[in-house]
């Protein structure tokens, strides 16, 4: 779902590397919630939405959780 987005997204969201390690910590998971959830309101396909709603709820534990991190691990 990421690799639509890479570098061409405007937010943080776009920055995530599919190669690379990519962190966000409570506070840049809260901003790219709001990217999250403007993503799914658009999806039309039932998989790819599934994975968004599954990074949201990573992104909203991260986001609640002072000190925390979310970590993407890249190939």
């Amino acid at each position: 779902m990421l690799d639509t987005l890479y570098r061409r997204h405007p937010g943080k969201l776009g920055w995530v590397d599919p190669y690379g390690d990519t962190l966000f910590n409570e506070q840049e998971a809260q901003v790219v919630r709001q990217e999250v959830a403007v993503l799914i309101q658009g999806c039309t396909d039932d998989q790819r939405k599934a994975a968004l709603l599954d990074l949201a709820e990573l992104l909203e534990a991260c986001a609640a959780t002072p000190g925390s991190y979310l970590w993407f691990i890249g190939d």
